[in-house]
């Protein structure tokens, strides 16, 4: 079957901490030239989607601003969608700018914005969030990844932080970013394609192989970023084909 989409992961596949991995600007524009439909999925809780496509203009790419999803976009989407107005920001103020058309609080609010912390993830910060579900409010995690790489090491995520504040509340987090299918699906719907003419290619076997394939999408990944040599003997949902790097891409789709 022909793959007529595509969806890129950005840190791991593209750049990798703020350097374009080698080839990856020529592959997107590659891809530009020849037609290929593709959209950028991205987990990242630290940057508003404007700094994404600054910073990925500054690497030489080309970028569309409406190509790229991430998890704070999908978040607003869905406030908006049910009048949801008052939302308590627990992640990097950057992210303020994706939330500006909501009423943003340190008390009683109606939906809690969950991202990276990073070294904020403390116990008085995480003890405010319990205290603030306890009155009632809705956990919105931006996603729940369970490790990311900060540097040269895999560091931990936010994952561990959103399942320890639902094992403390009893109640499920909403996940906004990957591996949720809905986020996966949002953008095939922006492609215009079938699920199963879409590829995912991406670095982590959780969050862009699992969840890509749990949404009937084909998955690549590349062995750069998160990549770890024993990916392949994982139990689980295997990724169609391993390349070594987004720069291989062109080959696999002639």
């Amino acid at each position: 079957m022909p793959i007529r989409g595509l969806l890129i992961d950005l840190e791991g596949v593209l750049y990798q901490n703020g350097r374009a991995i080698e080839g990856a600007v020529e592959t997107i524009r590659n891809l530009q030239a020849t037609g290929t439909a593709f959209r950028f999925l991205t987990n990242t809780t630290t940057i508003s989607r404007n700094r994404v496509v600054s910073a990925m203009t500054d690497m030489g790419f080309d970028v569309d601003a409406a190509a790229v999803f991430t998890p704070a976009i999908a978040a607003g989407q869905f406030l908006e969608a049910r009048n949801i107005r008052r939302v308590h920001l627990a992640a990097p103020m950057e992210l303020a700018e994706d939330f500006k058309s909501f009423e943003q609080v340190e008390e009683n609010p109606e939906a809690i914005i969950l991202g990276d912390l990073h070294t904020a993830f403390t116990w008085q910060r995480l003890d405010g969030i319990f205290r603030m579900l306890q009155g009632g409010a809705m956990l919105i995690a931006l996603h729940k990844n369970r490790y990311c790489r900060r540097g040269e090491a895999l560091s931990l995520d936010i994952g561990p932080f959103v399942a320890a504040l639902e094992y403390a509340t009893r109640r499920s987090a909403l996940v906004m970013g990957k591996p949720d299918t809905a986020f996966f699906s949002s953008a095939v719907e922006n492609l215009t394609l079938p699920a199963g003419d879409v590829m995912m290619i991406g670095d982590d076997m959780d969050a862009d192989i699992g969840g890509a394939l749990r949404a009937g999408l084909r998955a690549v990944q590349v062995r750069t970023g998160k990549y770890n040599p024993d990916d392949p003997e994982r139990d689980g949902p295997q990724p169609e084909v391993r390349i070594d790097s987004i720069r291989d891409i062109s080959s696999l789709l002639a």
